[in-house]
């Protein structure tokens, strides 16, 4: 099964460590190097379907300055779907690797 980009890069973000959501969002243009622009509508969305779908969890609330953080962790579950979809793009890459080098030169 493959995931959207958007979710691959919010799910490695939450690998290292739990995160709130403006950490997520700043994470994610890091390290996708500004490709993936993750707007908070969005981010919110992905995280209710990903807490639903048991991969991210709630690890904890804070107050900062009056207003609710919460921030995110990856479950087990998380993991394994990480994991799973890094496999899946290595494989993938490698098979697009050897048929490039297969090509004749011109």
């Amino acid at each position: 099964m493959s995931i959207r980009e958007p979710t691959f890069f919010i799910l490695t973000a939450l690998a290292k460590e739990p995160l709130h959501g403006y950490g997520i969002i700043r994470t994610v243009d890091e390290l996708s190097e500004g490709r993936v622009k993750l707007q908070a509508g969005t981010l919110y969305a992905a995280l209710d379907r990903l807490t639903g779908e048991g991969h991210v969890s709630l690890d904890r609330e804070e107050a900062v300055e009056g207003r609710l953080r919460r921030y995110y962790r990856l479950t087990d579950g998380g993991r394994a779907l990480l994991t799973a979809e890094v496999e899946l793009l290595r494989k993938n890459a490698s098979l697009a690797a050897a048929r490039l080098r297969a090509i004749p030169a011109v």
